[in-house]
């Protein structure tokens, strides 16, 4: 081979080496543009000028039963951004559980569209919840406001020590119950807002415990016995604060419909792969045409009971919501004059 000859094939290896680095700076290049575009938490379709699409990051695979509308959406508006025009649309998608989601379409300078997929779930269950919050309290705390206003004209206008004691007793009790309301829809919108919770192992005789130590006096001055059964499993996986205030609210339930000698009973144990904590009284139980709407918010099957004991008709709208966000439910078995059991089903998790 002549010199020449030689110096063409080194000229054309050391090419070849070129060509391969620039081949690989060019593929870590598109694999770093792939891995920023999957670390954008907003979906993101990106389509040329025929409207095809040439990327799409991790956010954007939605999967499941959505994908077929989601996508539906994405084509519809890549082709119209495309096409110079940009447009967007709103899906809610009603889960469980339930989606919202927003779906642009952007033109771009140099031809081709954009589709961007924002999730907007979170903001809207807490302008939800916001709205809600704000709705309830006006409502709940018109009575209690209105009962103060009276009692204090009432006051303002005797002179008698005893009907002035009587009033402001009166009083005392509409500002507990006014500062009840507010607790309990405090508590309903922490719930609500937080969702699922921190998951841990939680300790099941100690949530069970914490929550019947809240109520331990007041059943003791109301006649009513609290017993704490046998408590199985050990643990379940679960929002120690949401699973303490669900069974604390059904234990409260149970004592306040209970009568004088009464006996409520808290007990937990295991049932397909579900933690059943049930609460069980000898109170006077519910009517069956009250069942199917005890978990709504503010109903009482009872108002003239409710004013008594000072219920703000949340208690079991909390219970339901705590057990939502578990994967779990939360039923109901009572007969009228006999008693009700309250059972709160939590599914135990992995390594339970």
């Amino acid at each position: 081979m002549s010199w020449f000859a030689r110096g063409e094939v080194e000229q054309l290896r050391r090419d070849l080496d070129h060509e391969r680095v620039a081949r690989g700076a060019i593929e870590a290049e598109i694999e770093r543009l792939h891995a920023g575009f999957d670390a954008v938490p907003v979906g993101i379709v990106l389509a040329d000028e025929r409207g095809k699409q040439l990327v799409r990051n991790r956010a954007a695979a939605l999967g499941g039963h959505v994908e077929l509308l989601v996508e539906e959406a994405v084509e519809r508006l890549l082709a119209s951004a495309v096409g110079g025009t940009a447009a967007e649309q709103r899906l809610t998608l009603f889960g469980p559980p339930q989606r919202v989601l927003l779906i642009r379409g952007i033109p771009l300078a140099k031809g081709g569209g954009l589709a961007v997929i924002d999730d907007l779930s979170d903001r809207a269950r807490v302008d939800a919840v916001r709205t809600d919050f704000v709705s309830n309290i006006s409502h709940e705390l018109k009575t209690p406001v209105g009962a103060l206003a009276i009692l204090a004209e009432a006051l303002a206008d005797s002179d008698d020590i005893e009907v002035n004691r009587h009033l402001a007793l009166k009083m005392v009790e509409e500002a507990h119950r006014a500062s009840g309301t507010i607790d309990d829809l405090l508590e309903l919108s922490r719930i609500e807002l937080g969702g699922p919770g921190d998951r841990e192992d939680v300790s099941l005789s100690a949530v069970v415990g914490e929550a019947a130590a809240r109520h331990r006096l007041i059943a003791d001055t109301v006649g009513v016995e609290l017993q704490v059964k046998c408590i199985s499993p050990e643990s379940v996986q679960g929002d120690r604060l949401q699973l303490v205030s669900a069974v604390s609210n059904l234990i409260d339930n149970a004592v306040k419909y209970s009568n004088k000698g009464g006996i409520v009973t808290v007990s937990a144990h295991e049932v397909n792969g579900c933690v059943e904590i049930e609460v069980a009284d000898t109170g006077i139980g519910i009517p069956a045409r009250d069942l199917d709407r005890v978990f709504e918010r503010f109903y009482r099957v009872d108002r003239a009971r409710s004013r008594t004991t000072g219920g703000t008709g949340l208690g079991l709208a909390i219970v339901r919501h705590v057990a939502t966000n578990h994967g779990g439910d939360v039923t109901v078995r009572s007969r009228e004059g006999e008693g009700s059991t309250f059972t709160l089903r939590i599914p135990m998790g992995e390594g339970s």
